[in-house]
Protein backbone atom coordinates (compact mmCIF):
# COMPACT_ATOMS: atom_id res chain seq x y z
CA UNK A 1 0.00 0.00 0.00
CA UNK A 2 2.97 2.17 1.26
CA UNK A 3 4.76 1.58 -2.48
CA UNK A 4 1.34 2.60 -4.23
CA UNK A 5 1.28 6.07 -2.64
CA UNK A 6 5.28 6.93 -2.90
CA UNK A 7 4.56 7.94 -6.80
CA UNK A 8 1.62 10.30 -6.41
CA UNK A 9 2.91 11.70 -2.92
CA UNK A 10 6.30 12.26 -4.95
CA UNK A 11 4.56 13.79 -7.64
CA UNK A 12 2.68 16.09 -5.40
CA UNK A 13 5.57 17.16 -3.52
CA UNK A 14 7.82 18.02 -6.85
CA UNK A 15 4.92 20.11 -8.11
CA UNK A 16 4.27 21.85 -5.02
CA UNK A 17 7.99 22.54 -5.15
CA UNK A 18 8.29 23.69 -8.67
CA UNK A 19 5.58 25.95 -8.23
CA UNK A 20 6.81 27.42 -5.27
CA UNK A 21 9.78 28.53 -7.10
CA UNK A 22 8.38 29.53 -9.82
CA UNK A 23 6.31 32.13 -7.99
CA UNK A 24 9.19 33.01 -6.24
CA UNK A 25 11.36 34.17 -9.30
CA UNK A 26 8.21 36.79 -10.53
CA UNK A 27 10.33 38.76 -7.40
CA UNK A 28 13.68 37.54 -8.14
CA UNK A 29 16.19 38.84 -10.77
CA UNK A 30 17.27 38.44 -13.30
CA UNK A 31 13.99 38.65 -15.11
CA UNK A 32 13.90 37.57 -18.85
CA UNK A 33 10.91 38.85 -20.52
CA UNK A 34 12.62 38.82 -23.95
CA UNK A 35 11.55 34.81 -23.29
CA UNK A 36 8.24 36.16 -21.64
CA UNK A 37 6.93 38.21 -24.74
CA UNK A 38 8.28 34.56 -27.05
CA UNK A 39 6.31 32.48 -25.77
CA UNK A 40 3.46 35.14 -25.40
CA UNK A 41 3.95 35.30 -29.10
CA UNK A 42 3.76 31.31 -29.55
CA UNK A 43 0.86 30.39 -27.07
CA UNK A 44 -1.24 33.72 -27.80
CA UNK A 45 -0.93 34.39 -31.49
CA UNK A 46 -0.25 30.61 -32.68
CA UNK A 47 -3.54 29.79 -30.32
CA UNK A 48 -5.37 32.36 -32.02
CA UNK A 49 -6.65 30.94 -34.73
CA UNK A 50 -8.39 27.35 -33.25
CA UNK A 51 -9.16 29.64 -30.56
CA UNK A 52 -11.55 31.57 -33.30
CA UNK A 53 -12.30 28.36 -34.78
CA UNK A 54 -13.61 27.08 -31.41
CA UNK A 55 -15.68 30.27 -30.34
CA UNK A 56 -17.28 30.44 -33.61
CA UNK A 57 -19.14 27.22 -33.53
CA UNK A 58 -19.43 26.74 -29.81
CA UNK A 59 -22.30 30.27 -30.15
CA UNK A 60 -23.73 28.85 -32.81
CA UNK A 61 -24.56 25.54 -31.69
CA UNK A 62 -25.46 26.93 -28.58
CA UNK A 63 -28.03 29.35 -30.44
CA UNK A 64 -29.19 26.40 -32.42
CA UNK A 65 -29.58 24.32 -29.57
CA UNK A 66 -31.60 26.82 -27.73
CA UNK A 67 -33.66 27.99 -31.15
CA UNK A 68 -36.23 25.33 -30.66
CA UNK A 69 -36.91 25.24 -27.16
CA UNK A 70 -37.47 29.06 -27.04
CA UNK A 71 -39.35 28.90 -30.09
CA UNK A 72 -41.85 26.85 -28.09
CA UNK A 73 -42.54 29.12 -25.35
CA UNK A 74 -42.81 32.45 -27.45
CA UNK A 75 -39.29 33.72 -25.92
CA UNK A 76 -36.85 33.22 -29.22
CA UNK A 77 -35.63 37.04 -29.18
CA UNK A 78 -34.24 35.84 -25.45
CA UNK A 79 -31.49 33.73 -27.69
CA UNK A 80 -29.15 36.36 -27.12
CA UNK A 81 -29.12 37.01 -23.69
CA UNK A 82 -28.85 32.55 -23.02
CA UNK A 83 -25.58 32.40 -25.75
CA UNK A 84 -23.89 35.16 -23.82
CA UNK A 85 -24.50 34.02 -20.66
CA UNK A 86 -23.47 30.87 -21.51
CA UNK A 87 -20.43 31.74 -23.34
CA UNK A 88 -19.10 34.15 -21.26
CA UNK A 89 -19.33 32.24 -17.92
CA UNK A 90 -18.50 29.09 -19.34
CA UNK A 91 -18.45 28.09 -22.20
CA UNK A 92 -15.37 30.23 -23.85
CA UNK A 93 -13.13 29.93 -20.68
CA UNK A 94 -13.54 26.31 -20.41
CA UNK A 95 -13.36 25.49 -24.11
CA UNK A 96 -10.39 28.20 -24.45
CA UNK A 97 -8.47 26.99 -21.71
CA UNK A 98 -9.08 23.24 -23.03
CA UNK A 99 -7.57 24.15 -26.59
CA UNK A 100 -4.71 26.02 -25.20
CA UNK A 101 -4.13 23.09 -23.01
CA UNK A 102 -3.95 20.15 -25.78
CA UNK A 103 -2.19 22.97 -27.97
CA UNK A 104 0.55 24.28 -25.16
CA UNK A 105 0.60 21.95 -22.29
CA UNK A 106 1.93 19.36 -24.36
CA UNK A 107 4.17 21.80 -26.89
CA UNK A 108 5.73 22.80 -23.25
CA UNK A 109 6.18 19.14 -21.86
CA UNK A 110 7.21 17.97 -24.97
CA UNK A 111 10.08 21.28 -25.33
CA UNK A 112 11.33 20.49 -21.62
CA UNK A 113 10.96 16.76 -22.21
CA UNK A 114 13.17 16.77 -24.99
CA UNK A 115 15.90 19.54 -22.85
CA UNK A 116 15.31 17.08 -20.31
CA UNK A 117 16.33 14.06 -22.09
CA UNK A 118 19.58 15.65 -24.12
CA UNK A 119 20.95 16.87 -20.81
CA UNK A 120 20.69 20.61 -21.79
CA UNK A 121 19.04 21.19 -18.47
CA UNK A 122 21.74 19.57 -16.48
CA UNK A 123 24.34 22.37 -18.86
CA UNK A 124 22.20 24.91 -17.83
CA UNK A 125 22.96 24.30 -14.30
CA UNK A 126 26.61 23.81 -15.03
CA UNK A 127 26.79 27.22 -16.37
CA UNK A 128 25.06 28.63 -13.17
CA UNK A 129 21.53 29.51 -14.88
CA UNK A 130 18.29 28.42 -12.70
CA UNK A 131 16.25 26.47 -15.21
CA UNK A 132 13.02 27.22 -13.10
CA UNK A 133 13.43 31.23 -13.46
CA UNK A 134 14.52 30.46 -17.37
CA UNK A 135 12.22 27.92 -18.52
CA UNK A 136 8.91 28.09 -16.23
CA UNK A 137 8.40 31.28 -14.95
CA UNK A 138 8.08 33.22 -18.45
CA UNK A 139 5.90 30.18 -19.55
CA UNK A 140 3.55 31.11 -16.15
CA UNK A 141 3.89 34.88 -17.17
CA UNK A 142 2.70 33.72 -20.69
CA UNK A 143 -0.16 31.94 -20.50
CA UNK A 144 -1.55 34.00 -17.42
CA UNK A 145 -1.83 36.71 -19.44
CA UNK A 146 -2.80 35.70 -23.04
CA UNK A 147 -5.21 33.16 -21.75
CA UNK A 148 -7.44 35.71 -20.52
CA UNK A 149 -7.52 37.80 -23.71
CA UNK A 150 -7.37 34.77 -25.87
CA UNK A 151 -10.75 33.86 -24.14
CA UNK A 152 -12.24 37.72 -24.73
CA UNK A 153 -11.65 36.98 -28.18
CA UNK A 154 -13.49 33.87 -28.24
CA UNK A 155 -16.22 35.25 -26.38
CA UNK A 156 -16.90 37.78 -28.92
CA UNK A 157 -16.54 35.58 -32.04
CA UNK A 158 -19.16 33.00 -29.91
CA UNK A 159 -21.56 35.65 -29.87
CA UNK A 160 -21.33 36.45 -33.67
CA UNK A 161 -21.49 32.90 -34.18
CA UNK A 162 -24.99 33.02 -32.11
CA UNK A 163 -25.97 36.25 -34.38
CA UNK A 164 -25.31 34.52 -37.40
CA UNK A 165 -27.43 31.42 -36.48
CA UNK A 166 -30.13 33.15 -34.63
CA UNK A 167 -30.67 36.33 -37.31
CA UNK A 168 -30.24 35.85 -40.51
CA UNK A 169 -30.09 31.91 -40.64
CA UNK A 170 -33.16 31.14 -38.15
CA UNK A 171 -34.68 34.38 -37.84
CA UNK A 172 -35.14 34.36 -34.18
CA UNK A 173 -35.00 38.02 -33.50
CA UNK A 174 -33.57 41.18 -34.78
CA UNK A 175 -29.80 41.97 -35.07
CA UNK A 176 -30.47 45.42 -32.46
CA UNK A 177 -32.73 42.70 -30.32
CA UNK A 178 -30.13 40.18 -30.16
CA UNK A 179 -26.64 42.62 -29.33
CA UNK A 180 -29.21 44.26 -26.61
CA UNK A 181 -30.63 41.50 -24.76
CA UNK A 182 -26.60 39.94 -25.15
CA UNK A 183 -25.11 43.20 -23.52
CA UNK A 184 -27.72 43.77 -21.14
CA UNK A 185 -27.80 40.05 -19.51
CA UNK A 186 -23.89 40.16 -18.49
CA UNK A 187 -23.28 41.70 -14.95
CA UNK A 188 -19.52 42.48 -13.57
CA UNK A 189 -19.62 39.15 -11.80
CA UNK A 190 -19.95 37.70 -14.99
CA UNK A 191 -17.16 39.48 -16.79
CA UNK A 192 -14.78 38.55 -13.49
CA UNK A 193 -16.13 34.97 -13.47
CA UNK A 194 -15.31 34.64 -17.42
CA UNK A 195 -11.69 36.64 -16.84
CA UNK A 196 -10.77 35.08 -13.93
CA UNK A 197 -11.15 31.48 -14.78
CA UNK A 198 -8.65 31.42 -17.79
CA UNK A 199 -6.07 33.61 -15.60
CA UNK A 200 -6.04 30.68 -12.62
CA UNK A 201 -6.68 28.04 -16.06
CA UNK A 202 -3.34 29.55 -17.38
CA UNK A 203 -1.38 29.51 -14.36
CA UNK A 204 -2.45 25.19 -14.37
CA UNK A 205 -1.50 24.95 -17.62
CA UNK A 206 2.35 26.04 -18.01
CA UNK A 207 2.82 24.71 -14.49
CA UNK A 208 1.26 20.95 -15.52
CA UNK A 209 3.08 21.44 -18.67
CA UNK A 210 6.69 22.42 -17.09
CA UNK A 211 6.66 19.85 -14.51
CA UNK A 212 5.71 16.99 -16.78
CA UNK A 213 8.29 18.20 -19.02
CA UNK A 214 11.12 18.85 -16.49
CA UNK A 215 10.15 14.91 -14.97
CA UNK A 216 10.38 13.46 -18.18
CA UNK A 217 12.76 10.18 -18.14
CA UNK A 218 13.26 7.36 -21.17
CA UNK A 219 14.77 9.19 -24.01
CA UNK A 220 12.27 10.06 -26.75
CA UNK A 221 9.55 7.37 -25.25
CA UNK A 222 9.73 9.58 -22.00
CA UNK A 223 8.70 12.90 -24.12
CA UNK A 224 5.55 11.37 -25.86
CA UNK A 225 4.47 10.51 -22.39
CA UNK A 226 5.25 13.10 -20.24
CA UNK A 227 3.14 14.94 -23.09
CA UNK A 228 0.54 13.13 -23.27
CA UNK A 229 0.39 13.38 -19.19
CA UNK A 230 0.42 16.88 -19.26
CA UNK A 231 -2.65 16.74 -21.84
CA UNK A 232 -4.44 14.73 -19.54
CA UNK A 233 -3.75 16.24 -16.29
CA UNK A 234 -4.20 20.28 -17.05
CA UNK A 235 -7.91 19.11 -19.30
CA UNK A 236 -9.08 17.58 -15.72
CA UNK A 237 -7.61 20.23 -13.65
CA UNK A 238 -9.74 22.97 -15.55
CA UNK A 239 -13.14 20.94 -15.24
CA UNK A 240 -12.12 20.82 -11.34
CA UNK A 241 -11.20 24.03 -10.79
CA UNK A 242 -13.92 25.61 -13.03
CA UNK A 243 -16.70 23.45 -10.64
CA UNK A 244 -14.73 25.64 -7.37
CA UNK A 245 -14.06 28.89 -9.12
CA UNK A 246 -18.01 28.73 -10.16
CA UNK A 247 -19.29 27.71 -6.77
CA UNK A 248 -17.12 30.68 -5.19
CA UNK A 249 -18.83 33.36 -7.81
CA UNK A 250 -22.00 32.00 -7.45
CA UNK A 251 -22.46 32.74 -3.54
CA UNK A 252 -21.13 35.95 -4.17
Amino acid sequence: MLDLLKIPVYSIQEFTLLTGRAYRNLFLRPHYWDDVVIQMDIIGFGSLPIVVLTGFFSGAVMALQMSRALSQYGASGQVGQIVAIAIVRELGPVLTSLVVAGRNASGIASELGSMKVTEQIDAMRALGTDPTKKLVTPRLIATAVVLPLLTAIADFVGMVGGWIVAVPMLHLTTGSQYWSSSWRSLEYNDLAQGLGKPFVFGMVIALVGCFYGLQTTGGTQGVGRATTQAVVVASVWIFVLTFFITRIFVNM
